[in-house]
């Protein structure tokens, strides 16, 4: 392989990995209220998933050159590109704990809202933009949905299906086939959003106190040893040792 060869290859090389880095666009400015898809985030980097593969196998081809070198940065660059399209964008995942910690708080938010004597489209509209982020594309986009007059059985079916908030879309279709009130179904979704929270805090508390345990025991132990042992096979040896 000559020079100009492995400087090629290190710059295509250089183009895919800082094209990985690259983070995507933000969520917020993409479109007008409503114009995400609910339960979706838009494409998570817009396509640079096949730029960085397409980069990957030039770098492989001008890396070994001729035909092997050719074959080897085809397949180089198919198995890069399904290792990207496996991988989970880091915002995705952002976007996804978020939402999960917003929910209960939102949900709060919403029967109060309802209780205040607001239609679900105005409550959603005002819990979206109170709480900001995630949240609120998710939220304004279920109102903007509502406002053009799509079925709230349908709109509620498409939440229960969405990984974070699907207990509120369930909830709110139940209210919706039942006829039963919904501020009563969403305080209730809240108290239990609240005990699951709780529930998660003191399982999270006593994994933490088993995980400290051991580490501890290991310090305390050499000190146990020195103060209790060894005094205690010093003194017997001494009480048995011949005078």
């Amino acid at each position: 392989m000559g020079s100009p060869a492995a400087w090629v290859a290190a710059l295509l090389v250089g183009l895919a990995v800082a094209a990985a880095l690259t983070p995507p666009a933000t969520l917020r400015g993409l479109g007008p209220p409503g114009s995400v898809e609910v339960g979706r985030a838009p494409d998570r980097r817009h396509g640079l998933d096949v730029l960085v593969a397409l980069g990957c196998g030039l770098g492989v081809w001008a890396f070994l050159g001729g035909t092997i070198g050719l074959g080897a940065g085809v397949v180089g660059a198919v198995l890069a590109l399904r290792a990207l399209r496996r991988v989970e964008a880091p915002s995705v995942g952002r976007r996804r704990a978020r939402l999960a910690r917003d929910l209960p708080t939102a949900v709060d938010l919403l029967a109060a809202c309802l209780d205040a004597g607001e239609a679900p489209p105005t409550a959603l509209r005002t819990v979206g933009r109170a709480l900001l982020g995630p949240a609120e594309q998710e939220l304004v986009a279920l109102a903007h949905r509502l406002d053009l007059g799509v079925d709230p059985g349908v709109v509620w079916g498409e939440l229960a299906a969405h990984a974070e908030l699907g207990p509120l879309g369930r909830a709110l279709g139940r209210a919706h086939e039942s006829g039963a009130s919904v501020s009563d179904v969403v305080h209730e979704l809240a108290v239990d959003l609240r005990e699951r929270a709780r529930a998660g805090v003191e399982e999270r508390a006593r994994a933490l106190e088993v995980k400290v345990a051991a580490p501890l025991g290991l310090c305390l132990l050499p000190a146990f040893v020195v103060l209790g042992i060894v005094p205690m096979v010093v003194g017997l040896v001494a009480t048995l040792a011949p005078s």
